[in-house]
């Protein structure tokens, strides 16, 4: 199944954001379970939270995938939310 996991950073947290990318990028990379990721962007065009798409059996393995995220555990975001997610093109 598809997952969305929609992140907003913690207002002023881009350096705890870069202080921790490499572990979150290598993350993702020893998981194997993320369709499509990219930051989102501010007016300024700075990193300010994250969506990663995950291709998990449920959303219970999407949950741990998002706590276990360095960035996470970290405390980097003010908010995340979990969906079930449809590709359609």
């Amino acid at each position: 199944m598809l997952v969305a996991v929609i992140c907003k950073d913690k207002e002023g947290a881009l350096d705890l954001r870069l202080a921790n990318r490499d572990a979150h990028l290598a993350y993702i990379n020893e998981t194997g379970v993320v369709a499509q990721a990219g930051p989102f962007l501010d007016a300024d065009q700075q990193m300010c939270g994250s969506l990663v798409i995950l291709d998990v059996a449920n959303m219970d393995a999407a949950q741990a995938w998002a706590e276990a995220d360095p960035y996470a555990q970290a405390g980097l975001f003010s908010q995340v939310r979990i969906e079930q997610w449809k590709k359609v093109i």
